[in-house]
């Protein structure tokens, strides 16, 4: 009992801060040497994962701290020397006993003899008023190591008053929030408010978003009013978030206890304290007390020629609809992302035309300076021979995850000059425009080269004569989606012939409630009661619809709903089937409309029970609490029959956002001749013309035709091909989310989430006049592949969790009419076929000697086909369209 009065009296303004002293945060006490242990520990699991069965590891120590030199003229200024001793490297997992990575080796053999000196050499921290001004060390130390004494330097900064102030450590420059206690004092530290430099993207859609939280936690255990212990903790717990069993935490801890003290060396005296640092080692540097970057070696790594050789076969066509296709691809990328532009150049010059389109994929996706620069040399924009892949370029530009100011500016460059496909040049404008709306997303709105862009696409849009340029611009602002641009949208929409009319429309149609605002209701309203020209009926019904969603007046939603049964037959049954699918999946626009139905001009028989074909629907995918999936199809014919639009849309929702995941329409006009029947009203004059328009992942891509003109149509139906057209076909990086993690034990954390899908897209029309029947078939087949990676660095062990998810997946859609008699027959379907959901988990503990721990785990399911519900008069045409087929009773002879 005495000699622990005599400890506590020797520290009663020491390294144990007096709570009731006049210092404002830890001071040592002259002529003592003070022994300690410390431990700093990582856990790194899944998000809902125990602890004990997580992998990591612990570096433990003894360490000395004593008071160098204190100012004489304040308490409160003094440099302490902190030197690390008997250093140990272990599990965090004490049973994996033989499976130990460290069993039988020395801390000299796991850390290596000149970094285990590096760790052993002290350390000067500069304290004032508790808070550190100056951190001294060896300047050629490596950087890793220390980053760790950064780590055990950091817990010695504190106060003993509670408050919020602003601290620099090895976070980086942090908001910090003080509780004192009675016995304890704790510091709350805001992760997310550490300015630190550091590497890192991520995706800006929320659904295809990552979400992460930190936590800091550090407390200073005093007992008979002085400080003890310090024990920290900080908790990085990230998940994707339409895919929770993508998800993971690290949980890294540290422990400082005071275990006793001895004599030791006089205070050095002096006023300065450069002079005195300069008489312990004029080879002290000052270092920024911020931790600092370093890469680990990667050794045996493969060039990126290697790599590429190995994984190429699975990029072969064939193979596109593997998942380990996307694996490869994904791990290709990563590759690329460290490969300077003359070896990308290499092999992109060395690939042949198979496998061309899919390294060109890989490349622009890797998204860094010098696969750009590769690629835009190695694309020749002027020839012909290679459409294919600026094509493939250009989409993946419209896709990428996080693009930035050059890539604007590299395709503004290419869209002002020459071009050997029109179709190209059309294309650089629309993704153009998707890069515009992801910088502005990005909080890039008053980039240079955005601001230049924005005025790329009003200017032509303002200025354009030629009808293929103003729906190029169109489209263009489809994606954009500018807000400066909605009354030039306004304009062609109400002023503009068929198709450019139906454009500026739909493009409307994607801006969010916001922006519709009473004067844009004005002019939809104008266009869909016809009140100053004559309109197709495609672009009268979107104009309705953007009506009916984005809050309609009383008066907006009566006047849509008197208008019903004054419309074109089909017209009449495809707004009745708009409402009752708006009432029924009750959308918002859904209150207002009920409220009108109450009065029995607007809701009665014979406005309600009008005949036709055209439907359309909204279901889920699927549902759950905090996301759903859902499917909608819309589908509009003409008088005579003939499919006029058809609309397949899928929407994922989490929260509040949502993304666009596809949509495909089917477009046809002018076919009435086929058939001798009449025109509708304000269609009698169109050109004979179908195709496919498309969104995926809320870019608009270029429309393709499948015939234009009547001769076009003809050639067709007498080559008798109905083979599909492609809309889009490729590999896209979808999920990308990079953050490196200055951890404030010392050590560096990396969080990585990337999804990636190949896609391909078709469609395609038949028709029979023999049989007096069409079809349209829309093929979505697709492969993904998402991966969750988590990996704590020391430079001389790694731990690691690894999670991936896959399957192989298909939808079809198919709109089959008969129109041999009146009212025609029309069947809808819409099949998923059946796929697999693979998952895996891998955990491991990395020497880097070479040594390791790994644990996998494996998980499958298989999700059967199913045919998605549409409204009941649906199924009971297809009943009659597609008669089930009578049993056969003969005995299979001849008679």
């Amino acid at each position: 009992m005495i000699l622990l009065a005599v400890l506590f009296l020797c520290f009663i303004s020491s390294y144990s801060a007096s709570v009731k002293g006049h210092t404002t945060g830890l001071s040592l006490n002259n002529d003592r040497l003070y022994k300690l242990t410390y431990s700093t520990e990582v856990f790194i699991n899944q998000a809902k994962g125990k602890v004990q069965d997580s992998v990591g590891y612990r570096i433990s120590s003894n360490v000395d701290v004593v008071l160098l030199w204190r100012n004489p003229d304040g308490d409160d200024d003094q440099l302490i020397q902190i030197t690390i001793k008997d250093v140990n490297v272990e599990n965090v997992n004490q049973k994996r006993g033989d499976k130990s990575i460290f069993k039988g080796k020395t801390p000299s053999k796991i850390i290596r003899k000149e970094n285990l000196e590096a760790l052993q050499r002290p350390v000067l921290l500069h304290l004032i008023h508790g808070k550190i001004k100056n951190y001294y060390s060896y300047e050629n130390d490596p950087v890793a190591i220390e980053n760790l004494k950064r780590g055990l330097a950091s817990l010695f900064q504190m106060q003993l008053s509670s408050g919020t102030i602003n601290e620099a450590d090895i976070s980086g420059d942090c908001k910090v929030t003080y509780q004192a206690q009675q016995d304890k004092v704790i510091k709350i530290k805001a992760l997310d408010s550490c300015k630190i430099e550091r590497s890192g993207f991520t995706t800006p859609n929320q659904v295809l978003g990552v979400s992460s939280k930190a936590t800091s936690v550090t407390t200073y255990k005093i007992e008979d009013s002085f400080v003890v212990a310090v024990l920290a903790e900080e908790i990085h717990a990230f998940g994707l978030n339409f895919l929770h069993s993508i998800a993971g935490k690290i949980i890294s801890k540290q422990k400082l206890e005071l275990k006793t003290t001895d004599a030791g060396p006089r205070l050095m005296s002096g006023k300065q304290v450069a002079a005195i640092i300069k008489a312990v080692d004029s080879k002290y540097k000052a270092l920024p007390i911020v931790g600092q970057v370093f890469q680990s070696e990667c050794k045996g790594c493969p060039s990126l020629v290697e790599h590429w050789q190995s994984i190429r076969k699975h990029l072969q066509p064939d193979n596109l609809s593997k998942a380990e296709a996307i694996r490869n691809f994904l791990v290709f990328i990563q590759h690329l992302r460290t490969a300077k532009k003359e070896e990308i150049l290499q092999i992109l010059k060395a690939e042949n035309k198979e496998v061309l389109p899919q390294l060109v994929d890989a490349v622009t996706s890797a998204q860094t300076p010098d696969s750009l620069d590769a690629i835009l040399d190695f694309l020749d924009f002027k020839s012909d021979s290679s459409i294919i892949l600026q094509e493939r370029f250009l989409y993946a530009c419209g896709f990428a995850s996080h693009p930035d100011e050059e890539l604007l500016r590299a395709l503004m460059s290419k869209f002002r000059g020459s071009f050997a496909s029109n179709d190209i040049r059309e294309t650089v404008m629309i993704i153009i425009g998707a890069l515009v709306r992801k910088l502005c997303q990005n909080e890039g709105c008053k980039l240079k080269a955005v601001v230049e862009a924005k005025k790329l696409i009003l200017g032509g849009l303002e200025k354009a004569e030629k009808k293929e340029d103003i729906m190029m611009y169109l489209l263009a602002m489809k994606n954009a989606l500018l807000p400066e641009g909605i009354p030039l949208l306004l304009k062609y929409a109400e002023t503009g012939e068929g198709p450019i009319s139906h454009l500026a429309t739909t493009s409307l149609q994607r801006y969010d409630v916001a922006f519709i605002t009473d004067e844009v209701k004005k002019t939809l309203n104008r266009i869909y009661h016809q009140n100053r020209k004559v309109h197709e009926k495609t672009v009268r019904t979107t104009a309705a619809v953007i009506i009916l969603n984005n809050n309609p007046s009383y008066m907006e939603v009566k006047n849509i709903l008197l208008s019903i049964g004054e419309l074109p037959k089909e017209m009449n049954k495809y707004m009745l089937s708009i409402v009752q699918d708006i009432l029924r999946f009750e959308t918002p626009g859904s209150k207002m409309i009920r409220r009108v139905l109450k009065d029995m001009v607007a809701h009665n028989y014979d406005r309600f029970a009008k005949s036709g074909s055209s439907s359309a629907y909204t279901g889920y995918i699927e549902r759950n609490p905090h996301s759903a999936s859902t499917y909608s199809l819309d589908i509009l014919y003409s008088g005579s029959g003939i499919l006029r639009r058809s609309n397949l849309n899928i929407v994922q929702y989490i929260g509040k956002a949502h993304l666009h995941g596809s949509q495909v329409v089917i477009e046809a006009q002018g076919l009435e001749a086929l058939i001798a029947a009449t025109p509708d009203e304000g269609e009698e004059n169109l050109d004979s013309y179908a195709g496919l328009s498309a969104i995926l992942f809320d870019v608009q891509l270029r429309p393709v035709t499948f015939f234009n003109g009547y001769s076009d149509l003809m050639s067709k139906m007498l080559s008798a091909s109905s083979d599909p057209v492609s809309v889009v076909k490729g590999l896209i990086l979808l999920i990308d989310h990079s953050q490196e993690l200055q951890l404030q034990s010392g050590l560096k954390a990396n969080i990585g989430v990337q999804g990636a899908l190949a896609i391909d897209i078709s469609g395609a029309m038949e028709f029979s006049l023999w049989y007096r029947e069409s079809k349209t078939r829309v093929k979505n087949l697709l492969a993904v592949v998402i991966t969750g990676d988590i990996t704590v660095d020391s430079s001389f062990v790694k731990a690691g969790l690894e999670i991936r998810a896959e399957t192989e997946a298909g939808m079809e859609f198919v709109s089959t009419v008969q129109f041999s008699q009146y009212p025609f027959l029309v069947c809808l379907q819409m099949d998923k076929a059946e796929a697999p959901f693979r998952q895996f988990e891998t955990k491991y503990e990395r020497l880097s000697t070479g040594r390791g721990y790994v644990l996998r785990k494996r998980k499958e399911k298989l999700v059967l086909g199913s045919e998605f519900p549409l409204h009941q008069e649906n199924s009971d045409m297809c009943k009659v369209v597609f008669p089930p087929q009578p049993e056969s009773t003969s005995s299979g002879g001849w008679f």
